[in-house]
């Protein structure tokens, strides 16, 4: 099977350009600008296509030369109230709904619950810009703006697909405001480019990675980005990357709402105006706490992280990962939540079209990189990149670094480096003092012939201590990889091999190899391996009603095809593979 991958970029070349009814809209990515109004834009989009030619004697509402009568076609798109004039979405190609930056952009935020319902025959709701909801307020500011306790909440019906035609078009929600984004296994929601849209694909390539930018949520959870002080006293305005707004605060129970059964494509960007580091993910958890649920995810051709943690407490369930360019977990600043069922996979991608991002050279200096159209390569770096501080000492030291619980993960790798960043595909590397514990996860690679590829990988002392002293552990969990560390000479502090390390008193193993540990689906855990002979941990000593009571290691059981999380990762690894 070949996966194609997506990238996540910084779109400085030239503009998008959407003709369709009602003119041209020119849609052109640009820096990062914070301010928001509800003002200045007051065009009102109403196009209700009654199908009349203002003959038979009907005046316009549906009639023809004969006098009869055609249906009246309604516009099923949202309207809202903007400057006191009601804007709503046009009705294109009777099935779509297009909404143009008098309705949503990155300078108007919706202040009020909005509902995006799903469109009958194949319809999506596109956007030209961002769909920014709350209101972002930096409580350190002069503006005297404080964080509402309740805000607004953007609504996602089951079977929606919501499509963006930006680079910047992001969906951003604030403090105090929720999504509330559930489908189901018979009807997801879909998050995805304009460019999977036929109708809006003008230049017919089809979508690829950081066609749009992602969804980003904004909590009120800790996250050790803000010192003591400044949390004590609701100064905690952390800043998120990519595109800046504020988050972050003292309830790591807060709830920013939940998005279930849904599929997240070809969203982020790679490095922006502020350099390495400052990137939009596909889904971007900033301070959320564990009010909020991420559940039955499918995250696709990403062009910098799947879903990266920046603190607080929110926990996953059931994520499939596909050929995402950087990280497909990343985990950093204090997250303290958990995780069950995650299932990873590096692949690689044909680049549909140029892809422009400013990088780095050898030097540290920002320069503009360029990928050509037509180029093959690998997507994936880290399975999980775990980091435990963004800031440490004891200015900071009210939270502690990230610590999560997590079970049942299965990540392949593969031996490539990826497209954007020339990194190596890995399982999982720590770094920052990372904290946690793993149950029953599989970590796959079958060739480092070429590249020389490993699944594991310390960054620092701080993390192997943290290894050493038992609280970064993994349990009934196998290595199943030709090379299992970057450099497998080194030992722990105090001498202790990184086999040793992984062995974990026999609870866990090694195998060098790949085995045969997937069953001939190519993702579920063979339960007849004759390689694996740990006995899964059933998770029952953990007691708590968010882990479900397993018998097998790894993400997905290959004796449980019928269910909904088994068919989940089968259709998107299905998708994954056409694209």
């Amino acid at each position: 099977m070949k996966l194609t991958g997506l990238f996540k970029v910084s779109l400085v070349t030239s503009a998008l350009v959407l003709a369709g009814c009602g003119g041209d809209i020119e849609v052109t990515p640009t820096v990062n600008d914070t301010s928001v109004t509800d003002s200045n834009n007051t065009t009102t989009n109403n196009n209700t296509n009654t199908g009349g030619d203002n003959s038979g004697g009907d005046n316009g509402n549906g009639g023809d030369n004969d006098g009869d009568k055609d249906p009246v076609v309604t516009n099923p798109c949202v309207s809202r109230t903007v400057a006191g004039v009601e804007v709503k979405g046009e009705f294109r190609n009777d099935k779509h709904c297009y909404y143009d930056s008098s309705f949503a952009s990155k300078a108007l935020e919706i202040k009020e619950d909005i509902t995006f319902d799903a469109l009958p025959n194949g319809g999506a709701h596109v956007f030209a810009g961002a769909l920014l909801i709350g209101e972002n307020c930096d409580t350190s500011s002069n503006t005297g703006c404080t964080v509402p306790e309740t805000g607004p909440t953007l609504i996602v019906k089951p079977g929606t697909t919501m499509a963006f035609a930006s680079g910047e078009a992001i969906v951003r929600i604030a403090r105090g405001a929720k999504i509330m984004a559930e489908g189901t296994a018979e009807a997801p929601i879909a998050f995805t480019s304009a460019n999977a849209i036929p109708e809006f694909d003008l230049t017919e390539t089809g979508p690829q990675f950081a066609d749009w930018g992602g969804i980003m949520i904004n909590g009120k959870g800790l996250t050790n980005q803000c010192t003591n002080e400044e949390r004590a006293a609701n100064l905690c305005n952390a800043k998120t990357e990519g595109i800046t707004s504020h988050f972050g605060g003292t309830n790591n129970a807060d709830n920013s709402g939940n998005i279930k059964f849904a599929q997240i494509w070809y969203a982020g960007s790679g490095p922006r105006e502020g350099g390495v580091g400052d990137d939009l993910n596909s889904l971007t958890l900033n301070g959320v706490g564990s009010g909020s649920s991420f559940e039955f995810l499918h995250i696709h051709q990403g062009f910098d992280d799947g879903i990266e943690f920046f603190g607080g407490a929110a926990n996953l369930k059931n994520i499939v990962v596909t050929d995402t360019q950087d990280d497909s977990i990343d985990i950093d600043a204090g997250w303290q939540g958990k995780a069950q069922f995650i299932f990873i996979k590096h692949g690689t991608i044909k680049t549909k079209k140029p892809v422009t991002y400013t990088g780095e050279d050898d030097d540290g200096n920002k320069i503009t990189k360029i990928i050509d159209a037509g180029t093959d390569g690998f997507m994936g770096n880290n399975g999980f990149e775990t980091d435990g501080e963004k800031n440490k000492g004891a200015e900071y030291d009210d939270v502690q670094p990230s610590n999560p619980t997590i079970a049942n993960v299965t990540v392949i790798t593969t031996d490539g480096k990826s497209i954007r960043d020339n990194d190596p595909s890995q399982a999982a590397t720590f770094d920052d003092a990372i904290r946690g514990q793993y149950y029953n996860t599989l970590f796959v690679k079958a060739d480092n012939a070429e590249n020389g590829t490993a699944c594991l990988h310390f960054k620092d002392d701080d993390a192997a201590q943290n290894a050493t002293n038992d609280v970064l552990n993994f349990h009934s969990s196998v290595l199943a990889c030709v090379k299992n560390v970057t450099d497998g000479s080194k030992v722990l502090p105090g001498n202790e091999s990184y086999t040793a390390w992984w062995d974990n008193a026999g609870s866990s193993e090694i195998l060098d190899k790949a085995g045969d540990v997937l069953a001939d689906d190519g993702f579920s855990t063979n339960k007849e391996s004759a390689d694996i002979t740990v006995a899964a941990n059933d998770l029952k000593s953990l007691n708590d009603d968010f882990f479900e009571e397993v018998d097998y290691v790894g993400a997905v059981s290959s004796t449980d095809t019928t269910s909904d999380w088994y068919k989940w990762v089968e259709k998107a690894l299905e998708a994954a593979d056409k694209d």
